[in-house]
């Protein structure tokens, strides 16, 4: 509940700095006000913001406690959980791959990673790399998570491949939306095998 807390706060700044900076521009001093607002809108200890424009970060700062424990102050450098958001850099550096020529969408994702399973042989062979990233493979909701989720598992990315063919399906293939997880870590496998460095690298680079 916390990190919706933070993220729904993180969308209002977003969104109420967007609209302010059509009129004019934003100073550090409104975007305090709209920071402490939205922190007492949503009634969160804690979070961190910085605003980029033209390429430069004209704002950075800490807001609030890390903890109402122990009172220890949130500052610029404070690290703070993405969760999905990782999702996005997952379809970006796809997308980057995909303009660079070395895949396309709709290719097998079995075209590239051989020993990718799935829960039968139709959907295995027919699995493309869009549908990594859909939300549309038949399995129900968050399957498979506690492979990933919470850190200390010690499942590696050859278990996650051959784990799917296990997995029972909720829906028929692409015809339901299901959020999923696990394919997203296949996804920066892919891109990993296809960029010749490993996801992190590849997206901080």
């Amino acid at each position: 509940m916390k990190s919706l807390k933070f993220y729904t706060v993180s969308i209002l700044v977003v969104l109420l700095l967007s609209y302010s900076s059509i009129h004019a521009q934003v100073t550090s001093q409104q975007i305090d006000s709209i920071v402490n607002y939205a922190m007492t809108k949503f009634n969160v200890a804690g979070t961190a913001v910085a605003v980029v424009k033209d390429g430069k970060i004209i704002h950075s700062k800490g807001y609030g406690v890390k903890s109402i424990e122990t009172n220890e102050p949130v500052n610029k450098h404070t690290q703070f959980a993405i969760a999905s958001n990782s999702k996005a850099f997952v379809t970006a550096g796809l997308a980057i791959l995909v303009e660079e020529g070395k895949i396309d969408w709709l290719d097998k994702v079995k075209d590239h990673i051989p020993e990718f399973t799935m829960y039968n042989e139709y959907v295995e062979d027919n699995f493309n790399i869009l549908d990594l990233v859909t939300h549309r493979s038949g399995l129900p909701l968050g399957m498979g998570d506690l492979m990933v989720f919470p850190d200390g598992t010690d499942f590696t990315i050859n278990d996650l491949l051959s784990s799917f063919q296990h997995f029972k399906s909720s829906s028929a293939f692409r015809t339901k939306w299901d959020y999923d997880n696990l394919l997203y870590i296949v996804a920066g496998e892919l891109i990993a095998r296809k960029s010749g460095m490993t996801w992190e690298a590849f997206t901080k680079t």
